[in-house]
């Protein structure tokens, strides 16, 4: 079979509950999430028994899916399925970074506290929101947020699907124009306008950060939001401006594509990610790991495709 991409899921993908059989499934989740909540005390009871709202708070919802996604892909090596590349979902990429050894686990899950109190800061100093828009071309979307001073294109998903960000009022005119020219406009569970100006400041005080503690050399490719390409040099500088600029998700995806990949495993909560490789790539194998049933599940669809391979 051709290569195996790891999807480390975003912001939005949150739910109650989250990692908890991931954790009693495997000896390397459940030390992963022991160093969290020695890093940021209550971390693990968050996503075993945080509520759907506290969950939704940007300052929680980072740490919490950010540890759900690694725990995830921990799982997925201690049972033989090792990624070829990877690439995260705007969040997603930080724990993409810490599993190819651009970050040590405590280092990571460090910065990546760090970068959920930064947006949180900056969405409540800068107030803002985010939709999905279905069903309309990306030129006819940047169109619409033309017309607004604080509405922006941010999340290139797949054909058809494009989500902006911007002032709360704004946004809610911005869909329904979205509406009145044939799409349809859904508002996001997230906590701020975020890959948007709205976010310059948090990028600044991040790169801060990243300059602090460095970001090696990935031990495999993993693909920026920024670029849509393996990470290469000024990876502090690349990964401080994915904040406040444009994921560009689906032209990922058909690189991975393009560079031999044909099997993606999402690692962490939810399907999300799953459900635009289908958009995007329709004949791929899409596979995803967020418990420890679908762990199980995907290890055996990969044993019967040839797709296990032994520890090195």
């Amino acid at each position: 079979m051709g290569k195996i991409a790891f999807l480390f899921a975003g912001q939005g993908a949150q739910y109650p509950g989250m990692g908890k059989s991931l954790e009693e499934a495997s000896p390397r989740a459940k030390a992963l999430f022991e160093l969290a909540d020695t890093v940021r005390p209550g971390t693990s009871a968050q996503c075993f028994s945080g509520t759907q709202e506290e969950l939704t708070e940007t300052k929680n919802t980072q740490p919490c899916v950010y540890l759900v996604d690694l725990a995830a892909a921990y799982a997925l090596e201690e049972q033989g399925v090792h990624a070829d590349v990877a690439a995260g979902f705007s969040l997603g990429e930080m724990a993409a970074l810490t599993f190819a050894g651009a970050f040590s686990d405590a280092d990571g899950f460090s910065l990546v506290c760090r970068r959920g109190e930064l947006m949180q800061q900056a969405s409540e100093k800068h107030p803002g929101a985010m939709a999905a828009v279905l069903k309309l071309d990306d030129e006819t979307v940047e169109r619409l947020c033309a017309d607004f001073p604080d509405v922006f294109p941010v999340n290139y998903n797949c054909t058809g699907q494009l989500v902006v960000a911007g002032g709360k009022e704004n946004l809610i005119r911005f869909c329904d124009l979205a509406a009145q020219a044939g799409g349809r406009a859904k508002m996001l569970a997230v906590g701020g306008g975020f890959h948007s100006p709205f976010m310059e400041e948090a990028s600044a005080a991040f790169l801060t950060e990243l300059n602090r503690v460095g970001v090696k050399a990935p031990r495999l490719p993993v693909y920026c939001n920024r670029a849509a390409k393996p990470y290469a040099e000024q990876r502090e500088t690349v990964l401080a401006e994915q904040m406040k600029n444009p994921v560009l998700w689906r032209k990922t995806i058909e690189a991975m594509a393009e560079d031999g990949v044909s099997c993606f495993i999402e690692v962490g909560p939810g399907k999300t990610l799953s459900g635009l490789v289908k958009r995007i790539l329709p004949h791929a194998q899409i596979l995803r790991v967020d418990d420890a049933e679908t762990l199980r599940q995907t290890v055996e669809t990969l044993k019967e495709s040839g797709g296990l391979h032994e520890n090195a």
